[in-house]
């Protein structure tokens, strides 16, 4: 019998425990905090835009128990591997336990004395698939750092944390969407976020109506130096613009018709950067506006809208994303398809009418198979909530 995703969390948490016992011969506490899907408004949060995530039901999962000295011990179950670093003398190493030292190290200079710790990493989040499993586990070894500590935090401190840690300690400069969602999802909504003033309110998804996942399986090996280039780009877009708008810091600072009546005075390669956040952060508030009159027609436009926009004046979708973005257009009961997180292959993101979502796996999957040769895995999920301490039984 398939278990339901909390039944599957449940048993997850409890496995994670047991090993946990098994390595270390003492008891933990657990922790896990989603992955996320982005509906509409890619790239845009790192230049202070607006952005429309939701948490699913993939997680990465934290166990912990403190020691007495300074050290962090982890281990990571996924890659069988383990990892020690003293909080006094900081050190990266190039791979996963980056992302658990830097939240540890962000922690300290926001004022918490951490102890030393042993923590227990597990994660089902897709790595790789623009799901966003950093961040995911960031927040879930911060949750679980944060709770050896006296007093509570509060999420948006502990957001703001794990996103300094990606951008300062291991050099991704991702924004904050990410961990935002990551600490503040909540079921059956999407989370309509300000990037600037962190000011979110949620949406409903509706009932008649399916978040299916179509991961590409495929990744390619630029990504992530190509993200830190598109915000490099952005960047000196605001430069540029700032010549004639003084006061201007952000792409956020300019309304579109603002943006489009300079856009010529851009380099070509920077203006379609600029045109493509300007223009996003538009379709993202009129996809809120949409949702909540429940037209789903004008909804299912604009994420077209923002794939091409994606594909054409940012330049990081790829062959198979497009690809998967027409079969699923080709299938009766889709209401939208767009690539969803960084770009260079990964996930897309589609609304399904409920009714047709077994249709729309069953064809989507034999014809991209056919297609490229590659078997996708098509995930249907629920909006979820964000990142929590497991009270399971002993």
């Amino acid at each position: 019998m398939r278990l339901t995703p909390a039944a599957l969390d449940e048993r997850r948490c409890a496995d994670l425990r047991n090993h946990f016992r098994s390595l270390y011969g003492q008891s933990c506490r657990v922790y896990r905090a989603p992955g996320r899907i982005n509906l509409i408004g890619e790239h845009t949060d790192y230049n202070n835009g607006f952005v429309m995530p939701a948490a699913i039901h993939f997680y990465c999962y934290a166990a912990i128990a403190t020691t007495r000295d300074r050290t962090i011990e982890a281990h990571s179950a996924n890659f069988k591997e383990r990892r020690s670093f003293h909080l006094d003398h900081p050190q990266a190493k190039g791979d996963w336990s980056d992302y658990v030292q830097g939240v540890a190290l962000m922690l300290e200079e926001s004022g918490v004395r951490l102890p030393g710790a042993r923590i227990l990493i597990s994660s089902d989040v897709p790595i790789g698939a623009g799901l966003s499993s950093s961040a995911a586990l960031e927040v879930a070894a911060g949750f679980a750092l944060l709770d050896t500590q006296p007093k509570a935090w509060d999420r948006q401190r502990l957001a703001l944390a794990c996103q300094r840690a990606e951008n300062e300690f291991v050099g991704a400069r991702c924004g904050i969407m990410d961990q935002f969602v990551a600490c503040h999802g909540k079921a059956d909504h999407l989370l309509m976020l300000d990037c600037r003033s962190l000011e979110h309110r949620f949406l409903r998804v509706p009932e008649n109506v399916r978040v299916v996942i179509c991961n590409t399986m495929v990744k390619h090996a630029n990504a992530a130096g190509e993200y830190n280039t598109r915000r490099a780009e952005c960047e000196e877009g605001v430069r540029l613009l700032s010549k004639k708008f003084p006061t201007v810091s952000s792409l956020r600072d300019l309304t579109l018709e603002e943006y489009e009546r300079c856009e010529d005075l851009l380099p070509a390669v920077i203006r379609k950067r600029c045109r493509h956040v300007m223009r996003e952060n538009r379709r993202v508030l009129a996809a809120a506006a949409a949702l909540e009159k429940h037209d789903l027609g004008s909804l299912g436009n604009l994420m077209a809208e923002s794939h091409r926009s994606l594909r054409d004046d940012y330049e990081v979708s790829s062959p198979e994303l497009d690809l998967m973005v027409e079969l699923a257009n080709e299938v009766q009961g889709i209401l939208g398809a767009r690539m969803t997180g960084g770009g260079f292959g990964g996930c897309t993101v589609s609304l399904v009418a409920a009714e047709a979502v077994a249709e729309f796996q069953n064809k989507v999957a034999n014809r991209y198979k056919v297609r490229t040769g590659i078997v996708p895995k098509i995930y249907v999920s629920t909006a979820c909530e964000g990142a929590a301490r497991w009270n399971g039984a002993e």
